[in-house]
């Protein structure tokens, strides 16, 4: 229970109220007018012009009810319980004065945890006032609280509304800086890694062969160029805030780019069968980006590696993919961010990616992902 209350104690307030909106002027134009000819119209209520005065210098408040909650609540309710003991014990209330509903409602929607706490007490400590001096009747003390918890009940229901809206927005933004990170992983490292590769072929072989270097350098022309296009294809994207997929559409076709035989490195053959047609663009995607990236591991991390094989199956219901090395065995390294981005984009399609060394040689990828996607 004292965990309860702390918590309620130390709620903040929700972050950026709008100070004022033309609704709000709209609320003063009409109630403080309202209040005029109510009192025009109620011959028999008590001290007319003093209520009607009271319920228009209060209307004002609604200005600053989301700003101010608590100092607004102060204002109204001390005001609707002090006049009256000026008076006499006459009460100057309106029917205008619903209006102070608003005020209760901004407390609970836009106030701190405090806050809340005091303006309960104030607001109770006003009905008590209330009931003690016979302003108000026996009988309407509980449909008076009933009408004020209503509107506290209404201000939590929208304020607690807003916080789960809020949370369901940050985990959408999580969620696509994770798919951005990924992307952005495998269409960078990619390219890069191949510049890095041929670019140490091309020293490593440049006093024995000068044409090497030549060749390296058109390769690295060649990788360069894919990743800017592949880039620009990203932020173009971006920059129409599409809720699509963030990368350039791929195809099974497009592994046959991955495939053939480098001057150094080990060769890579790509293979596909089944019925790989009509498969949606979410799962084509998926297959060639963790077929390259899988072939950009074996190619930087393989040991003695000769040989690369992408193997791309299909059946009915499920897409397999399998890429491994003949490179030296070696205990599991931990998973860098190339091989959590693989599992992660693997899973969101409701598939699974396994990766790790045989049991005689090299290094293996395994990914199923279901044939009909899965929504993410």
């Amino acid at each position: 229970m004292r965990g309860l209350v702390r918590s309620v104690w130390d709620e903040p307030r929700p972050p950026d109220p709008p100070r004022r909106v033309w609704r709000d002027w709209a609320l003063v134009a009409l109630f403080a007018p309202l209040a005029v000819v109510e009192g025009f119209l109620r011959p028999d209520l008590p001290l007319r012009v003093l209520a009607v005065a009271v319920t228009v210098a209060l209307v004002p408040t609604l200005l600053w009810r989301r700003t101010h909650p608590l100092t607004v609540v102060l204002v109204v309710f001390g005001t609707t319980s002090l006049v009256p003991l000026l008076t006499g014990g006459v009460p100057v209330e309106t029917n205008t004065q619903g209006f102070l509903l608003l005020v209760v409602y901004a407390l609970f929607r836009w106030g701190a945890g405090r806050e809340a706490v005091i303006g309960m007490g104030v607001m109770l400590t006003a009905v008590t006032l209330s009931f003690v001096s016979d302003r108000i009747a026996p009988a309407d003390v509980l449909p008076a609280i009933a009408v004020m918890f209503s509107a506290i009940a209404l201000g939590v229901a929208f304020r607690y509304r807003s916080r789960a809206r809020m949370r369901e927005l940050d985990q959408v933004k999580l969620l696509e800086r994770e798919q951005l990170a990924r992307d952005l992983h495998d269409t960078v490292a990619h390219h890069v890694s191949a510049m890095a590769i041929r670019a140490q072929a091309g020293l490593a072989t440049s006093e024995s062969r000068p044409d090497a270097a030549t060749d390296a350098l058109r390769v690295i022309e060649a990788e360069a160029a894919r990743a800017l296009d592949e880039m620009r294809a990203m932020v173009r994207v971006l920059r129409r805030d599409q809720p699509a997929e963030l990368v350039p559409g791929r195809s099974v076709e497009d592994l046959r780019r991955l495939a053939g035989r480098f001057r150094s490195g080990p060769s890579v053959e790509v293979e596909t069968s089944g019925d790989l047609d009509d498969l949606p663009p979410s799962i084509t995607a998926a297959v060639f980006r963790l077929a390259q990236e899988s072939v950009t591991n074996a190619r930087r991390h393989a040991r003695h590696a000769t040989r690369i094989e992408v193997r791309v199956t299909a059946d009915d219901t499920t897409v397999r993919l399998r890429v491994s090395d003949d490179g030296a065995g070696g205990p599991a390294a931990p998973p860098g961010y190339g091989l959590i981005g693989m599992r992660e984009r693997a899973t969101l399609l409701g598939g699974t990616c396994v990766a790790g060394p045989d049991p005689e040689r090299g290094w293996t990828v395994t990914a199923v992902l279901p044939r009909a996607g899965a929504a993410t």
